[in-house]
């Protein structure tokens, strides 16, 4: 499917495409070390060459090699309360404090549980691989393993085990739930075997297909309203709820969570206005599975070279950058900053930009879908956010690249924004969805494979990024920044001074992706 095309104003035709899109979407060719941006220094006065120049002097792959290096030597991963996070803050802070920007650490409570254990004690003894299930309630039972309507043999689809309080009409008091996923919510299996008089609950994989038979996490809370479980519940494998199914008795202990506080990291650049001011934010943790060079090494870098460019400018608006913790555990770290705000320091924030995942290997470029024109949010949209998907369209059209509409639900660190009314936007290139054969002719990559076919796994490293997006989506990112830097009028009606970038009318979106579907940072789910 062809995209239409609007007209180029005439100060990008004067320029030329090629020009154009060599100062703001490739990587700068003479950056070696992180501390090389300075074109940026002389924007007091900015003009389209300067502006070009600025931009086109951020190297984002820089950090992501010192976050895979981190990584290497810290258990291979950066996840929140292990010493690659504390390392990764650290580093972040450095380069910040180096670049001339006012750090300082916002801590938060963050609760985690001591890894669950699940032993079989007869007929054998055995351990189990488990998670803990969000949700949970806490405790040590001992109890007979029951299995709940299970399908072990192919093709084991569908499966309604637990789906039905009439599932559990037989269940024995005091024993142990083993269920299948599939078909209904996790909590809702859950729920029935504790209205059964289940003391535990066993979620294991559903077995259909490879992707469903390893252990895999979910959560027992599909709305902000819903109440935790009494009795613990962990998930396991396909093949070990087998093993437990066949006539055992297990001990499954989830202990009662530990704070173990952790921090975001925030840097601010003072501007002409200190009561208008421009955020963006990545989140700086990886999931423990690994490195997390893609999620979100990609925001991470990008955001950080942003800062070192533009640490001797001195912005119309004060602008504020912010590393999140604890992500991956929920949205963490950046619901602890907003809900910590007086009213007063919340009416300060014209807008909120955020970046997360935006190098997925085999990309698509997508903006937030702030007018809702391809996706109905779930959300409700701040006035204002529609400029800044406009911003980010424009952009893309000024390149001649496709874009296309991102969800805007919520499910990445712009929610707590959002939530208090903060126009918000930002940009996303995929995680497990399957790219499409059109979308393959529109950006390139492997149809019928993942945009990110090492989302939250081992295999997210320096292998697993795509450096043109990488370059692309910091030229996006660095193009909103200056923009706003100088003046949100677009966005909340506080003039400034008109940054001299020529961007044209945007473009439509390449309308890709089936209505209600869409694409998003799925942390936590309650899927099938």
């Amino acid at each position: 499917m062809s995209q239409s095309r609007a007209p180029l104003r005439t100060g990008i035709a004067a320029l030329g495409a090629a020009a154009f899109i060599a100062a703001f979407a490739v990587a700068p060719a003479g950056a070696a070390t992180a501390a090389t941006p300075t074109a940026c220094g002389n924007l007091s006065a900015p003009s389209l060459t300067k502006v070009q120049a600025c931009i086109a002097s951020i190297d984002p792959a820089i950090h992501l090699k010192a976050l895979q290096k981190i990584a290497d030597e810290n258990d291979g991963n950066r996840a929140a309360t292990t010493s690659g996070y504390d390392s990764s803050v650290s580093y972040v802070a450095g380069v910040l404090e180096k670049a001339g920007w006012k750090v300082s650490y916002d801590e938060f409570d963050f609760f985690v549980s001591p890894p669950p254990t699940l032993q079989q004690t007869s007929p054998t003894a055995a351990d189990y691989d488990s998670l803990e299930s969000a949700g949970t309630g806490y405790g040590s039972v001992t109890g007979d393993v029951v299995a709940v309507d299970t399908a072990l043999a192919l093709p084991r689809d569908p499966v309604t085990s637990g789906c039905e309080a009439e599932d559990f009409a037989a269940f024995p008091e005091g024993a142990i739930a083993l269920v299948q996923r599939g078909t209904c919510s996790f909590r809702q299996k859950a729920l029935n075997a504790e209205a059964a008089g289940a003391v535990g609950v066993i979620i294991f994989n559903q077995g259909n297909t490879p992707d469903r038979e390893p252990l895999f996490s979910g959560t027992l809370l599909g709305t902000p309203d819903d109440a935790p479980l009494t009795i613990p519940v962990v998930t396991t494998s396909f093949a070990d709820g087998v093993a437990l199914s066949a006539g055992t008795t297990a001990t499954l202990t989830i202990e009662p969570p530990v704070n173990k506080p952790q921090v975001n990291v925030i840097a601010e650049l003072p501007g002409k206005n200190p009561g208008n001011v421009v955020m963006a934010g990545a989140h700086l943790d990886s999931v423990a599975e690994g490195a997390g060079i893609n999620d979100n090494g990609s925001g991470t870098a990008a955001l950080l070279s942003a800062a070192q460019a533009f640490g001797k400018v001195t912005p119309q608006n004060t602008l504020r950058f912010a590393w999140w913790g604890a992500e991956e555990a929920g949205l963490v770290g950046s619901t602890s900053y907003v809900d910590g705000l007086a009213p007063e320091e919340i009416e300060k924030i014209a807008l909120y930009l955020n970046f997360d995942m935006i190098a997925s290997p085999n990309f698509v470029y997508t903006v937030y879908d702030a007018d809702e024109s391809s996706f109905e949010a779930p959300v409700e949209i701040p006035e204002g956010s529609e400029a800044i998907e406009s911003l980010f369209a424009s952009y893309f059209t000024a390149l001649r690249l496709p874009y296309d509409d991102s969800e805007f639900n919520g499910r990445s660190d712009y929610e707590a924004f959002i939530n208090n009314g903060i126009p918000s936007g930002g940009l996303f290139t995929g995680a497990e969805e399957v790219k499409t054969p059109q979308q393959a002719a529109l950006w390139g990559g492997t149809a019928g494979a993942s945009l990110d076919p090492n989302y939250h796994t081992a295999l997210d490293t320096l292998a697993n990024y795509s450096k043109k997006a990488l370059y692309v989506n910091t030229g996006a990112m660095a193009t909103a920044l200056l923009t706003y830097a100088y003046s949100t009028e677009s966005v909340n009606g506080v003039a400034g001074k008109k940054l001299p970038i020529p961007l044209p009318k945007p473009a439509p979106p390449a309308g890709t992706f089936v209505s209600g579907g869409g694409m998003s940072v799925p942390h936590t789910s309650n899927e099938f």
